[in-house]
């Protein structure tokens, strides 16, 4: 294996129609009795860990550890009532990832794993809903950090367990948000950034994106980038 492709979940792979913000809100009343605590936060590219704890600061709560685990599960038993739902805004699979993914994953050279804000059991929950939790043995999820920077090193470290100690040659993370971005230069890795979230094409290529697609539909132009063949913008 030389190439290590990491893809954050949601606006990237998937979107659950607001699935995850419901669930989260539902737990927080439960856990803190915090009302609505994550209306006035921008939710995008942050993990599961640093949006609970903004909102709990701007509640003036002080999280501890069984708080969180507390938090964590009732979180995820609402979030299996909430993503079937039909939800607001759109949901479902991301133009072309199916395809993209049956591709890579008939690679050699290819390695899948998941870099996500999300808490490891969130993020099962929401790809096995949209059947795409078989393409991905491994990740870094919200439970391994608070700040999405810190996790390229724990999805390096999880996909050479994974792959039977294989090196990797290049590192690549698949996101659409300036965070995600962020991340792939924290982490030393290149970013291919996907304007099928909440961010545009311009945004994410004024945030420094090695690449940007409109979406992923294009199979073959992600396929050329991975091997140094498309090193221009292909979001035109």
């Amino acid at each position: 294996m030389s190439k290590l492709i990491l893809f954050d979940i949601d606006g990237t792979l998937v979107l659950t129609g607001r699935a995850g913000v419901r669930a989260m809100t539902r737990a927080l009343v439960d856990v803190f009795g915090i009302n609505d605590g994550f209306a006035d936060i921008s939710l995008a590219g942050r993990t599961d860990r640093y949006l609970l704890g903004l909102a709990l600061e701007q509640n003036q709560v002080v999280l501890n550890a069984r708080e969180l685990d507390r938090f964590r599960e009732r979180y995820v038993r609402y979030l299996v009532e909430e993503v079937p739902k039909r939800g607001e805004g759109r949901k479902g699979v991301m133009p072309g990832i199916t395809a993209l993914l049956d591709t890579l994953e008939q690679r050699d050279d290819v390695f899948l794993g998941l870099l996500t804000g999300n808490f490891a059991e969130a993020a099962r929950i929401k790809l096995e809903y949209f059947d795409l939790w078989r393409y991905f043995r491994c990740g870094a999820y919200g439970d391994d950090a608070h700040d999405r920077n810190d996790l390229v090193p724990v999805a390096l470290a999880r996909a050479r367990e994974c792959g039977n100690g294989g090196s990797f040659d290049r590192i690549f993370i698949v996101g659409d948000t300036p965070h995600d971005i962020a991340c792939a230069a924290a982490g030393n890795a290149m970013s291919i950034a996907v304007a099928t979230g909440g961010f545009d094409v311009s945004t994410l290529r004024a945030a420094g994106a090695d690449v940007v697609f409109q979406d992923l539909s294009d199979t073959q132009a992600f396929v050329k980038f991975l091997e140094g063949k498309a090193p221009f913008d292909s979001a035109r």
